[in-house]
């Protein structure tokens, strides 16, 4: 009686079909089409305890940056090399961004119960993600860079739970990032009071003509 059958011969133990794995070692060791059991490879065959704890910690880490992010942009990362994409990397954290790829299915379990729970669709093919807390700077990295490398393909975003696709992104992208409107709010402010300062650090004289010009004005009004 061959392996296959009966009982593996000095074990007791069950014989089972070639290239199925022994119930009491599940994930280190298989049969051969002749009977002769066969190491698996770490990270090959049944997944180990490790394995799952990895996982686990990565969704964990992904539902972290999904809650604390406003705008997350999905894209299709289509043969990037390893120098684009530590470029893209670089010019994504000078934006105030973030930039990884992704495994599908992870990320679909890290989106559930999240606002971004609607991006689930996109995760298919090979995935990356752009992320910020800026409602608009993610959106202004990823567009800018796809336009001068097609490997970069924007597949949708969502900005605080609203679903956009990638004209929704691109029209996104040309708004002003939350730091560039605080400048122009600055600027807006600090020139009055700049104008102000000027004046009231002149000489008396020219202080008066300017207060009296001021008076003119009201009156002709």
């Amino acid at each position: 009686m061959g392996p296959e059958q009966g009982l593996i011969s000095g074990t007791g133990q069950p014989a089972l079909a070639p290239g199925r794995p022994h119930p009491s070692r599940r994930g280190s060791q298989t049969w051969s089409p002749t009977g002769a059991p066969v190491r698996v490879p770490a990270g090959q065959g049944v997944e180990t305890e490790l394995d799952r704890k990895g996982k686990s910690e990565l969704v964990a880490t992904l539902k972290g940056t999904f809650r604390e992010a406003e705008l997350v942009v999905v894209t299709h990362n289509q043969g990037l090399t390893v120098a684009e994409t530590t470029d893209l990397r670089r010019r994504t954290r000078g934006a105030g961004a973030s930039f990884r790829v992704t495994k599908n299915r992870l990320a679909r379990r890290a989106l559930a119960g999240t606002r971004f729970e609607g991006l689930g669709n996109l995760f298919t093919g090979p995935t990356a993600i752009a992320y910020s807390k800026d409602p608009v700077a993610a959106a202004k990295v990823m567009v800018d860079y796809a336009k001068g490398n097609e490997k970069l393909v924007i597949l949708g975003a969502s900005l605080g739970g609203k679903v956009l696709n990638v004209e929704g992104v691109k029209a996104l992208a040309t708004l002003p990032s939350l730091d560039q409107l605080r400048g122009k709010i600055l600027g807006l402010i600090q020139t009055p009071a700049i104008r102000i300062a000027s004046v009231l650090k002149a000489p008396a004289g020219q202080v008066a003509r300017v207060i009296a010009a001021h008076a003119k004005k009201g009156e002709a009004a």
